[in-house]
């Protein structure tokens, strides 16, 4: 009778962990550099918000268009076979003795969809940053280097 209370427990406990660490909505939302790679990384948005300012030229603007078109594909549909794969995790999980084997090898699968899906915005970037003439490039780091409107705006510590 008592795992019967505790099952329920391990439940609520592990299925919103992990369904927050598989969350693939998130992947595209811009968070603060947690490490230097990050800190390099851009969105394949902030071209679009920044042609200007970057001269992007139209042959350039066409190929991160269909670079960024191509991968919305997959990305679209790693995320359907992720939000299914998660499921089938959870009704894995749910069972009164669960199988470790199997739900490890399903555990696989989940992380080998995470793991092409990150291959793939690094992948998409390579390709929009080797498509820049190293003038483009330097305005980059020139603009990456100007604080943000959120920043400047930020009351300073006296303030506080």
């Amino acid at each position: 009778m008592r795992s019967m209370l505790f099952l329920p427990t391990l439940l609520m406990l592990f299925l919103p962990a992990l369904l927050m660490l598989f969350n693939t909505e998130t992947f595209g939302a811009q968070q603060p550099p947690s490490d230097e790679l990050e800190a390099i990384l851009l969105p394949p948005g902030w071209f679009m918000e920044h042609q200007q300012e970057l001269g992007l030229t139209d042959e350039q603007k066409t190929f991160i268009k269909t670079e960024l078109r191509q991968a919305q594909g997959r990305f679209m549909e790693w995320q359907w076979q992720l939000q299914d794969e998660m499921e089938k995790m959870v009704e894995l999980v749910k069972q009164d003795r669960v199988d470790e084997s199997q739900t490890l090898a399903h555990l696989d699968k989940i992380l080998n969809l995470e793991r092409e899906i990150k291959r793939t915005q690094i992948a998409l970037f390579i390709k929009i940053k080797n498509s820049l003439s190293s003038e483009q490039q330097a305005k980059i780091r020139e603009i990456r280097s100007r604080p943000s409107p959120r920043e400047r705006n930020k009351p300073s510590p006296r303030e506080q």
